[in-house]
């Protein structure tokens, strides 16, 4: 009687005894599950992150071009500086020779071949990718940290405090960010640090008016005037409450940001504003080969496809960020 009264059920439902039972299942455990503790936010942001393919693909790269840079010392076969001149027969400007691709196995083995001064360019590119890294990243930082507590204090003060510094902002706007980049080299002086911090100036703004943008929406929250009546500071409810919520888009930014602190480097390397020989940067190795680009195309082509490919893998993860942490594309 049993099974004919499931059975007839189970035909009035439309279901499976397998489906039935799963059913049950999910009932009997449902008490359990009122005390499971909710996904986070950052959780779900990761979550849907890993769904999105160019974003995991611009990971890949950002990860891989981050090992390169750790484990340089192991990968490249010379020291970056090394000349080759009298320790192998072979001259400036020698083509790539892979010996498993067909060359002659009496000819020394160099992956990209060798510059003017007969230094290894494999080796070259795998140094240069620490410093234009470590350029992105420390420009990218100090323009962060000062741009965005430039904005969370204009935003949240408001009043004639705001009004001075975000007009300041609005000034380096409206510069052309490498033509201020430029500018800037030019009066510091030639050099790598300084190179980063006009990098650092002319990217601060962006930062700022973000930040500013978030703080004036969140200020007004409720959480924040709960605060503010069980007599918080505000100093630490900027800091404990309103900051932290607003870095959402900052961090989508910063990451996008990178790729663009690369790039501007590597053009005032090229202009020769940024780092300066013999050190091994992508920009530098592009300004001192740019006149023998029909004669050694290979000397300028590897320096521009790292650029391009470390640009790229930082906007697609920037991309992904972006999808991920939007709460309108939330489902």
């Amino acid at each position: 009687m049993t099974e004919e009264h499931t059975g007839g059920s189970d035909t009035r439902e439309g279901l499976s005894k397998r489906e039935a039972l799963s059913i049950l299942e999910q009932q009997v455990a449902g008490p359990e599950r009122l005390f499971e503790t909710p996904m986070s936010q950052w959780r779900l942001a990761l979550r849907r992150f890993r769904e999105r393919k160019s974003g995991m693909i611009g990971l890949g790269i950002v990860t891989f071009l981050i090992l390169v840079a750790i484990f340089a010392p192991l990968l490249a076969p010379y020291e970056p500086n090394q000349v080759l001149i009298g320790r192998e027969d072979i001259g400036p400007r020698a083509s790539p020779c892979v010996h498993i691709l067909g060359c002659d196995p009496e000819t020394p083995q160099h992956v990209l071949g060798t510059d003017a001064n007969v230094r290894d360019v494999f080796s070259r590119m795998i140094f240069g990718s620490r410093i234009s890294l470590s350029l992105g990243f420390f420009t990218v930082t100090l323009a962060l940290v000062v741009g965005a507590t430039i904005g969370a204090i204009a935003g949240y003060k408001g009043g004639w405090l705001d009004n001075v510094l975000m007009r300041f902002m609005d000034v380096i706007l409206g510069f052309p960010s490498l033509l201020l980049a430029i500018a800037i080299v030019m009066v510091l002086g030639r050099g790598l640090q300084n190179a980063l911090l006009a990098i650092a100036v002319v990217t601060m703004p962006q930062y700022a008016r973000v930040m500013r943008a978030q703080v004036l929406a969140i200020k007004e929250s409720d959480f924040v005037a709960a605060s503010r009546a069980l007599g918080a500071t505000p100093r630490r409810i900027l800091i404990r409450r309103v900051v932290p919520n607003a870095m959402t888009p900052i961090v989508v930014l910063a990451t996008l940001g990178v790729a663009t602190a690369i790039l501007e480097a590597a053009g005032l390397s090229f202009l020769g504003l940024g780092a300066q020989p013999p050190l091994a940067e992508w920009g530098t190795m592009l300004a001192q080969e740019r006149n023998n680009v029909f004669t050694s195309p290979h000397l300028v082509f590897f320096p521009g496809l790292a650029i391009m490919i470390t640009v790229l893998g930082f906007n697609l993860m920037g991309d992904g960020l972006r999808d991920a942490l939007d709460p309108t594309l939330n489902k």
